[in-house]
């Protein structure tokens, strides 16, 4: 018996013990499990040795980039909905070691050939703040390649549901005009965005609310667009935007907004960002600060820990990227001479915008490929639907936090919040 037959026959094994609600289908055309529905496709016969050789996370993002694991008749949604019941690593416990130990040296000097899903994976992705590089690694693939999953504003943030049937173009504009009545924006009032992407929260805040807009990015593609788009609508002497680091803007705000750009900055840059905020915002301004945060474990070291998952989205998708946790958000906030207000957990709308956008993604993935080439489109593909899913598991969390410059006396602030569900 060959390596090949012998990785067969622990396929077999590993599926009859799990027992998942998807079938799978081997390279040789055998199918394991359900005669109909999701099935998960096994094209290289080296999986098995590629798995034994180095068992984690990145060899499954390269098995998945690589198309030697491939899904026919369903979505990766739909696999992860019908894995097997129960706690993985104790159903792992259950299969038959002797039997495998027969088959595993043979695979394991068979010899087979490794692939890596090249270029896809950023240099220095674990140091602490996204650099220059690091931004352009992620947002400057394509204007084009985003326009094919993002809303017809192009908001490449968690969306706002008020009511989680409504598409993504709805759920973004609500989410905007949320933000807007969250800072209490008023004709002619300076508002800043740190992180501006491609310009629709200030084009959105001074066609709807008057105000004068300006914005910081990193990313050159992402503000030529916004610059066209401003353009287009007329805001050229309302909105301005540079690329540049928040350090070096000099001036003040009367409101200043960030919209998922604070993960991009690094734990070790976070005083110096506290600091910055206030420095530029006006004594009776409101600063909004929306970001994705992890959940705190017993004691620091557990909850900074990078997990598999994490280090995978950093080192393919996010290098330098860390995100805090929302205590920690408030802590800093509070250790910086801000009072926070307001803090509103929006992982369910998250969870949601993430789907719809891995679901606009894959009707489009012909599209996608023919922009950016197949291994990234399905890097990109597994992405989100790896972050929709991580929401809806609490394991990542967003929120929406309004702060104020502490002072003596009240603030601006009115006594209720009634005014943004009216």
């Amino acid at each position: 018996m060959d390596a090949g037959d012998r990785a067969i026959r622990i396929i077999r094994t590993v599926v009859d013990t799990l027992r998942p609600g998807f079938a799978v289908k081997l390279w040789t055309g055998e199918r394991l499990g359900p005669l109909t529905g999701p099935t998960l496709v096994l094209h290289d016969p080296a999986i098995v040795w590629r798995l034994l050789r180095r068992p984690n996370l990145d060899t499954l993002v390269e098995l998945w980039v690589s198309k030697a694991v491939d899904i026919e008749d369903g979505t990766l949604f739909d696999i992860f909905e019908r894995r097997p019941e129960g706690k993985l690593r104790a159903k792992l416990k259950t299969l038959p070691k002797m039997g495998l130990l027969r088959d595993l040296p043979v695979i394991l000097f068979s010899g087979n050939p490794t692939r890596k899903a090249a270029g896809l994976a950023a240099r220095d992705p674990l140091v602490s703040g996204s650099s220059a590089e690091a931004i352009r690694h992620h947002y400057d693939i394509s204007n084009a390649f985003y326009r094919l999953f993002l809303d017809e504003r192009m908001v490449y943030s968690c969306g706002y549901f008020t009511d989680f049937s409504n598409g993504i173009d709805q759920a973004q504009k609500d989410k905007l005009e949320h933000i807007c009545r969250k800072l209490r924006l008023k004709p002619g009032e300076r508002l800043l965005d740190i992180g501006c992407g491609w310009g629709a929260m200030l084009i959105y805040a001074a066609k709807h609310y008057g105000v004068t807009g300006h914005g910081v990015s990193l990313s050159e593609q992402q503000t030529g667009l916004a610059r066209e788009r401003i353009r287009a609508e007329g805001l050229d002497d309302r909105i301005t935007i540079e690329i540049k680091s928040y350090t070096e803007l000099r001036g003040s705000f009367d409101k200043i907004c960030s919209i998922g750009m604070f993960e991009h900055l690094g734990i070790a840059n976070h005083a110096t960002y506290f600091s910055s905020v206030r420095r530029l915002l006006k004594p009776d301004g409101i600063y909004l600060h929306h970001a994705i945060t992890r959940r705190a474990k017993s004691g620091m070291r557990r909850t900074l820990r990078k997990g598999a998952e994490y280090k995978a989205l950093i080192r393919y998708i996010f290098p330098g990227a860390e995100v805090d946790t929302i205590g920690m958000t408030l802590g800093s906030l509070e250790t910086h001479n801000f009072l926070a207000y307001d803090t509103e957990n929006l992982r369910e709308h998250y969870a949601r915008t993430c789907r719809l956008w891995a679901e606009r993604l894959r009707t489009r993935f012909d599209e996608a490929i023919a922009e950016v080439g197949e291994a990234r489109a399905r890097l990109w593909l597994l992405y989100l639907t790896g972050c929709s899913i991580g929401f809806q598991r609490g394991s990542m969390q967003v929120f929406q936090t309004v702060a104020v410059r502490r002072g003596k006396g009240f603030s601006i602030l009115p006594p209720t919040r009634a005014d943004l569900y009216r």
